[in-house]
């Protein structure tokens, strides 16, 4: 019997060994993940910022030129509006003049 009472009490006491060292296992796997899932976000980071770094002066190039281009589109507008208002100001103020006083 009382070897029977120590069988089983050894049993128990490997069956805790392995439970425990299961359990430390599992401990450290999910450490592990977390470790790797921050360094793949650091990664990941670290590309995109290095990504935005190296498009940042294309994309201002590319900026810049469509603002010039507006620029001289609007002066272009501007210069012509100038030049149409000097061919037909007194004439449009005339116009607009009889129209309002209904002559």
């Amino acid at each position: 019997m009382q070897d029977l009472l120590k069988q089983i009490v050894e049993m128990d006491k490997k069956a805790r060994e392995i439970t425990d060292a299961a359990q430390r296992e599992k401990i450290d796997s999910e450490k592990d993940v977390v470790r790797s899932r921050e360094d793949i976000r650091k990664k990941y980071l670290e590309e995109a910022r290095r990504r935005i770094a190296a498009n940042e002066p294309k994309e201002r190039a590319v900026a810049e030129a469509e603002w010039l281009k507006a620029k001289k589109r609007d002066e272009m507008l501007s210069q012509k509006l100038d030049r149409l208002y000097s061919e037909n100001g007194d004439k449009w103020v005339e116009e607009i003049t009889a129209r309002v006083t209904g002559e």
